[in-house]
């Protein structure tokens, strides 16, 4: 699968998508094998972690089903960089139009950070794969429900930033496709046994939050 279909099987299985910042490079495999037996297939690797590049490069050799890439991605270099690690996914906390033409011109999937209508719009048509709502502590499932009455109905939204399992459901009801997790399933120092007891919770949280949507009665 291409990067772009990668993105859009997983929104469809597991629309979670791992922050593992902080993780040092000697770590990324073991932490790699236990989310992909939680089944989870999105995975970033923040650029202000420990030899980013290599635990990028070691993830996407072990891992080619899923996608893997980087996150803080704030200039072009960046992202060709990430790139010739092997990364094929592209998370910036903000848009800049630049890293949006670079990671289109590569064929990755780019999710760049918005907070409003306006950001989101011009995100779009830079051509963004879809959009990561940040800080979603500051973006209510109110302020989605918002944009996703004027944002085009394929717009990907994943909120990032305060993400549990006891709020993922009014965030699917308002319009949300997904979800960026990062400290509530990896803090730096942690087990890949510890990671995988919380990848399996959050995977838990997301299905019941799922269903509940699915039959709100």
């Amino acid at each position: 699968m291409n990067p772009q279909q990668k993105f859009e099987s997983a929104l469809g299985s597991v629309a979670l998508v791992a922050i593992l910042r902080g993780i040092q490079a000697h770590e990324a495999l073991a932490v790699g094998e236990a989310l992909n037996r939680s089944g989870w297939t999105l995975l970033e690797v923040p650029l202000n972690s420990p030899d980013p590049l290599q635990s990028i490069a070691t993830l996407a050799q072990h891992f080619p089903r899923a996608l893997i890439g980087a996150g803080t991605v704030l200039t072009s270099d960046d992202v060709r960089n990430v790139h010739a690690a092997g990364g094929q996914l592209i998370v910036s906390p903000n848009f800049k139009p630049a890293v949006v033409r670079e990671a289109l011109r590569l064929g990755l999937v780019c999710l760049p950070g918005v907070m409003t209508a306006t950001e989101a719009f011009a995100a779009m048509d830079a051509g963004a794969t879809g959009l990561k709502l940040f800080p979603a502590e500051m973006i209510t499932p109110s302020a989605v429900r918002a944009l996703r009455a004027v944002l085009s109905a394929d717009t990907r939204l994943l909120p990032v930033g305060g993400i549990t399992p006891h709020n993922m459901g009014s965030y699917l009801t308002a319009g949300a496709n997904g979800f960026g997790i990062g400290s509530a399933l990896y803090q730096p120092g942690m087990t890949a046994a510890q990671v995988l007891t919380k990848a399996m919770a959050l995977v838990d949280g997301l299905r019941t939050a799922q269903a509940q949507q699915r039959h709100p009665n």
